[in-house]
């Protein structure tokens, strides 16, 4: 069951705009991988978030992407991205 906290958090992220949403992502990927990204590498856009970094940790995110985005739909709900690029 969902607290009511829980929600309020996923409001808070889809209210806080498109700095907010690059904070999350970072933050998921930084848990699942344990790389730090910067947020100017980020871009999202139509669902699918574009990374501006090293191909070695491109293809270690892209190896756990499963994992990375159901993370990210627990945190956005159905506004969620859907592939990273």
């Amino acid at each position: 069951m969902l607290e009511i906290k829980d929600l309020l958090a996923r409001f808070s992220i889809i209210l806080s705009g498109e700095e907010g949403k690059k904070d999350v992502v970072r933050k998921v990927i930084s848990e699942t991988i344990g790389v730090d990204i910067n947020s100017k590498d980020i871009k999202i856009k139509n669902g699918t978030i574009y990374l501006n970094i090293k191909p070695i940790y491109k293809n270690e995110i892209l190896l756990k992407q499963e994992k990375i985005l159901l993370k990210l739909e627990e945190s956005f709900g159905k506004r969620s991205p859907t592939a990273i690029l």
